[in-house]
């Protein structure tokens, strides 16, 4: 007769592989989309997107995206501010101010966290992957990555609707609050971050992301979603 304790033992391995692997897709999706999104290619689509506001106090599209891809270097590089010292506009003033400078370094801190995040959550995945696969089989594996893309697809779906509904609101309580301390993330119109990256900019790589990992998700899911057995009615087991 089995001994309970030793069962319930020998059952931990494989709901370490199948939960540590459902938590881990979701990580691994946005934080790469993110990363894709982090390039010059993103901003020179999203300049070009039919639609997409001038900026009407006088960049012009080339210098448009050429300080954006520069604010785009700092937040990937080393640099401290100093990198910023010799950037200066047509009238000869910074290209940021103080303010604009102090929100570049919290982005910058952020990106970078989210960046260590996805490196770390990346090589535990495929960690998770050929270990469990080669100690707990395939299928306990396939039912972590079938797991992992259902919660994507439902968290994805969801905060798509409130990018279509209400993004302002999401943008302020739902991003900046939680990420930011409360008004060091306000600029006036006229400031020079806002006109590199207005309100629209952030839409669109918001739902642009969602959408990305909404089919990375469904794919995934569709992949390892187990086939039908038994004949007609049948429900699929996951």
């Amino acid at each position: 007769m089995t001994d309970k304790p030793e069962a319930r033992r020998a059952g931990r391995g494989p709901a370490f592989f199948r939960i540590g692997t459902a938590v881990l897709v979701p990580f691994v999706l946005v934080l790469t989309n993110v990363r894709l999104m982090l390039t010059p290619g993103f901003v020179s689509v999203e300049y070009a997107t039919p639609g997409f506001p001038a900026d009407t106090y006088g960049f012009t599209q080339t210098e448009r995206k050429g300080w954006a891809n520069l604010s785009l270097e700092y937040l990937l590089n080393d640099a401290g501010l100093e990198f910023f010292d010799d950037l200066r506009l047509a009238d000869d003033q910074p290209l940021y101010d103080l303010r604009e400078l102090r929100h570049m370094v919290d982005v910058k801190r952020l990106v970078q966290n989210a960046l260590a995040v996805w490196a770390v959550s990346v090589v535990a995945l495929i960690l998770l992957v050929a270990v469990g696969r080669r100690t707990a089989g395939w299928q306990v594996v396939r039912r972590g990555l079938f797991n992992g893309a259902r919660i994507t697809l439902i968290l994805m779906a969801g905060l798509l609707v409130l990018v279509v509904a209400a993004f302002p609101l999401l943008f302020e309580f739902g991003f900046h609050r939680l990420l930011f301390d409360s008004g060091t993330y306000l600029f006036s119109y006229s400031d020079t971050f806002i006109r590199l990256f207005p309100l629209r900019f952030w839409r669109d790589a918001f739902g642009l992301l969602l959408l990305l990992t909404l089919v990375e998700s469904a794919l995934i899911f569709a992949l390892t979603r187990k086939p039908r057995s038994g004949g007609p009615g049948t429900a699929p087991t996951s």
